[in-house]
Formats: structure tokens, C-alpha cells, sequence
């Protein structure tokens, strides 16, 4: 029984040293600096593939499963039905083009997992683009999910809300919403 007991407490400090350690190794092992800048490389690149309406490239920065959410509301796909929409517009040769005004990034606590608020300077005046990350050891960071969506500024949002009532109230008939 003692020796039950004994092996028991010394698996448990064993095991506990092996977390300690392990948690040490993460927090010297991640620095939140670089990673932000590597983000941002990504997103930054993101965005100059789409502006020389550069298919692959542009694709590249998403992970396999990825959602795009884009600023209408029926716009919320995954990578491949967004490639397929989004093809005969790189075909054209001008995608869209954007550039970050500002950008907030943060991690959870194993550094594997960011999150992103963006304004963006765009075609459509200032946008929002907000997401998640994921670090891929093999290939860096990669888009998880990206959500665009427009801004409206407080001033006009009635004006706004009446351009659009018509179209909305019926998506949210057939959405059953109402």
C-alpha cells in the first residue's frame, strides 16, 4: 500500500514538473512581437495578392477549412465556394484592393491561435475585416476565418437602414425570421 502510495505521489510530482516545464518552454518560446509581425506580413500579403489579382497567392494565406463572411449578408462561405465565386473576378486581372489603416491582434495563451480587428481602406470607403488565425507549423500562419463587413457611420445609419429595409426584410422572410 505505501509503495502504491509512494509510486502515486511521484507520478504526480513527475507529471507536474512536466507541465511546469512544458508551460515554461511556450511562454520563451512565443514572443508576441514577432508573431504579430508575421500576422500582419500575412494580411498585408492577403491584400496585395488580391490587389495584383493574384488567385493563387491570395489563396494561399487561407487554411483548408476556412470561411470567408463577406459584407452581404448571404455572403458566408467556405474556401473552395469562395474560390469559385471569386475566380472570374481575379480573372479579370483587378480583384480588390485594400489596405490596412489600422490593425489590433491578440493570442490565446499557447500562441497558436490569433485573433484580428482591421479598419481597411477600400473601393468601398473604410471596411472592417476581423478574423481568426491559426499557426501552421508547416506553413506559418493561415486564415481560419475572415469576415468583412462595411462601416456605417452613426449620422447616416437611418439613411442607410431605409436603402436596404426592402431587400433585408425580405432575406429574413426567406430566412424565416420573420
Amino acid at each position: 500500500m505505501i509503495k502504491r502510495q509512494l509510486l502515486l505521489v511521484t507520478t504526480i510530482c513527475w507529471s507536474m514538473l512536466a507541465c511546469n516545464q512544458s508551460s515554461q518552454q511556450n511562454s520563451q518560446t512565443f514572443d508576441a512581437a514577432s508573431e504579430k509581425k508575421a500576422i500582419s506580413l500575412v494580411l498585408d500579403s492577403l491584400n496585395k495578392a488580391a490587389g495584383n489579382a493574384d488567385f493563387d497567392r491570395y489563396f494561399s494565406y487561407y487554411a483548408d477549412d476556412a470561411v470567408f463572411a463577406g459584407t452581404d449578408a448571404t455572403e458566408r462561405w467556405d474556401k473552395n465556394a469562395f474560390m469559385a465565386w471569386a475566380k472570374p473576378i481575379f480573372d479579370k486581372g483587378a480583384a480588390w484592393n485594400f489596405t490596412a489603416i489600422n490593425r489590433n491582434i491578440y493570442f490565446n495563451k499557447s500562441g497558436e491561435l490569433a485573433w484580428f480587428d482591421e479598419l481597411l481602406n477600400t473601393q468601398m470607403k473604410i471596411c472592417r475585416g476581423s478574423g481568426v488565425l491559426i499557426k501552421d507549423t508547416a506553413a506559418g500562419w493561415k486564415i481560419q476565418q475572415y469576415i468583412l463587413s462595411t462601416t456605417v457611420p452613426n449620422e447616416v445609419l437611418d439613411t442607410v437602414i431605409a436603402v436596404k429595409a426592402a431587400e433585408e426584410d425580405a432575406l429574413l422572410k426567406k430566412l424565416g425570421t420573420q
